[in-house]
């Protein structure tokens, strides 16, 4: 009577795991008709040969194909990288020129003794190098940020699927948000910088526009307006002139030196202004991608744990089967 008993419990046990797989099925197959009303009464056909196939471009799936690779793309990473390359490159061309069209004005009429403004020669071509070293940084810096933006957005996209989040990954990450949080501090005080040479030309500009009102009437009052260029601290107060006043400070005013560089430091005070904005957009974006990869790790963990369980739970199972299979 035993084994018959054993046979019948091993019958069951059969009976019972054909009908769950029966049932899951029987659910997978009512969760596609659900999905997809249209393929209930679908029938199946042969597989069309080679000369009955349409061509690539008329298939559905480009359209799909498209939808996800356009879906991969980080947009603000994207768009922050845009106006990051935008900021930069307007300050350090427009900066660039504009510095050459102040040393310009400085030797023509402020400082006719060399001597008087070599050290700030010096120090003005000391920057135009530095220019040239921030924008080939932040060039290669924009393009490693983006592509981190890629990267953290296909961790995003395919949690369940087999990409897996290593701690090198999520340490590279808290990396760069360190870093984009010390450069936003520094642009910060780059774009402070920036408006120094604005307020120093924009107080010659309105001079010059108090000399051409109609209200200065003589030519005595022209000649007692004003501007000393030493009181800035750009050049000695031992220089000559330093201080020009009446028709000739109007005369600066109109050359094309003064206008252009003018002109050109308050888009190169805008451009710096742009980067800070880019580098705080970065800031975020990469403070929460970060967010999203911690996460994304510990699902994985979750995952991992839930796997080994199943696969466990499986062996067990296969045991007490052949457990089963040996007493009969």
């Amino acid at each position: 009577m035993k084994p018959a008993m054993e046979t019948a419990a091993e019958e069951n046990t059969e009976q019972s795991q054909e009908r769950k797989v029966n049932s899951r099925a029987e659910m997978e197959i009512g969760r596609y008709h659900w999905m997809y009303p249209g393929s209930k009464n679908h029938q199946y056909r042969p597989v069309p040969t080679l000369g009955d196939r349409a061509s690539p471009l008329s298939s559905p799936g480009c359209f799909e194909c498209c939808i996800k690779c356009l879906g991969g793309v980080p947009y603000a990473s994207l768009v922050a990288t845009i106006l990051c390359f935008s900021g930069v490159a307007l300050f350090c061309g427009c900066g660039h020129v504009a510095l050459a069209g102040t040393v310009a004005i400085l030797e023509q009429h402020f400082s006719t003794n060399t001597s008087d403004h070599a050290l700030l020669s010096e120090v003005i071509q000391l920057m135009q190098y530095v220019i040239y070293g921030i924008a080939s940084f932040f060039f290669l810096y924009g393009i490693i940020l983006l592509a981190e933006g890629f990267y953290t957005t296909s961790a995003v996209k395919e949690l369940h699927g087999e990409f897996k989040t290593t701690a090198c990954g999520r340490c590279i990450s808290g990396m760069f948000v360190f870093l984009t949080y010390v450069l936003g501090v520094a642009w910060l005080g780059v774009f402070g910088f920036s408006a120094v040479p604005v307020f120093m030309f924009y107080n010659i500009w309105s001079t010059c526009e108090v000399i051409k009102s109609p209200q200065t009437n003589g030519t005595a009052a022209v000649e007692q307006i004003c501007v000393d260029i030493r009181q800035y601290g750009i050049i000695p107060w031992n220089a000559f002139p330093g201080k020009i006043c009446g028709s000739a400070l109007e005369n600066i005013c109109n050359t094309n030196e003064f206008y252009m560089s003018y002109h050109l430091f308050i888009v190169a005070c805008a451009g710096a202004g742009a980067t800070v904005v880019a580098l705080i957009h970065f800031l975020m974006i990469l403070s929460s991608n970060w967010a999203y990869l911690k996460d994304a790790s510990k699902m994985q963990a979750y995952q991992d744990v839930k796997a080994k369980e199943e696969q466990e739970l499986q062996d067990i199972q296969s045991r007490s089967k052949e457990q089963l299979n040996s007493y009969t």
